[in-house]
């Protein structure tokens, strides 16, 4: 197996008893990078990342970490934060999450140095000794992530990890996984922020009806999904006039005394050739390709996968 992906899930099926949850899935997480699982509710996300963290089984198939086969052993090594977020209520916030980290192998000492620096790093140290059920969701969302951290794994699995926060908590929370990045870790993140993937993702897999629709790399996927189209900005007294047939005029609006147009090119003609037919009518003041959203593009293909 190739050891520049530090996970690879290959061929992966998984039934249930009236539904087939994964049907041949396929991903391959290069090392240290961000890796967005994308896909509308109930198309398998989260079924995939349970057989990655070993919680279920799946019927066929084979997922590697770091170029071998998957096993007990490496879950230690791995640091998962589930949709269904999972604290103790009446247990006291500290105590709980010094048990947790211990879970994962640290020691005691270590675990209260870490937890005291990260809980002073997200401003919640005034909550060591309150009992959970007294946390805000966003407060309890953070201690999660903290617990989810702390040990330092190489791979983290972060399953709508935004859920909950407020804009200024998820500008936090992204700085973060930025940091675990720049720091050595592979991340995985599912989530329908789509936004938040155009921000953090290097790579994206997109799963609908329990199959992988698409993968690779987030610009070679918006590349492979772009329609010609083009934003011209100009100055004119006037609306220019494109030749029709070869151009498709898809929006135009007006800010003072510059002109916006969307336009699409057809028939075989290139960038250059929009450019000659507009600048004898008007001062281009900037020209640029507009490549689709991965929100469009998930759109797109979510709604093909359905017809």
């Amino acid at each position: 197996m190739d050891n520049k992906y530090t996970l690879q899930a290959l061929n992966v099926s998984k039934n249930y008893a009236n539904h087939k949850a994964l049907d041949n899935v396929s991903i391959e997480v290069p090392a240290q990078s961000i890796f967005g699982l994308l896909g509308p509710n109930g198309a398998g996300k989260t079924t995939l990342i349970r057989i990655i963290n070993l919680i279920s089984i799946m019927d066929q198939g084979k997922v590697m970490l770091n170029g071998n086969p998957i096993n007990t052993k490496d879950i230690a090594n791995i640091g998962y934060l589930p949709e269904e977020r999972g604290l103790y209520k009446k247990m006291k916030v500290g105590e709980q999450a010094v048990y947790l980290a211990q879970l994962k192998g640290m020691s005691r000492r270590d675990a209260i140095k870490q937890l005291k620096y990260w809980f002073e790093k997200f401003e919640i140290s005034s909550w060591w000794n309150k009992k959970v059920e007294e946390l805000s969701k966003g407060m309890a969302q953070k201690v999660q992530f903290i617990v989810t951290v702390l040990h330092k794994p190489d791979l983290l699995i972060f399953d709508e990890p935004f859920s909950g926060f407020d804009p200024i908590n998820v500008n936090i929370l992204k700085e973060e996984i930025l940091n675990l990045r720049d720091d050595g870790a592979t991340i995985i993140f599912s989530t329908h922020n789509m936004a938040s993937v155009e921000e953090l993702c290097d790579n994206i897999a997109l799963i609908n009806n329990s199959k992988t629709v698409l993968s690779g790399e987030i610009n070679e996927v918006k590349e492979k999904f772009k329609d010609n189209l083009f934003e011209i900005a100009y100055k004119s007294k006037s609306d220019i006039s494109l030749s029709p047939g070869n151009y498709t005029l898809k929006e135009t609006k007006r800010e003072r005394n510059i002109h916006y147009a969307n336009v699409k090119i057809n028939n075989g003609k290139v960038p250059n050739d929009l450019i000659k037919e507009i600048i004898n009518q008007a001062e281009i003041v900037s020209f640029r390709e507009i490549l689709p959203s991965i929100n469009d593009i998930f759109i797109q293909q979510v709604s093909s996968n359905q017809s």
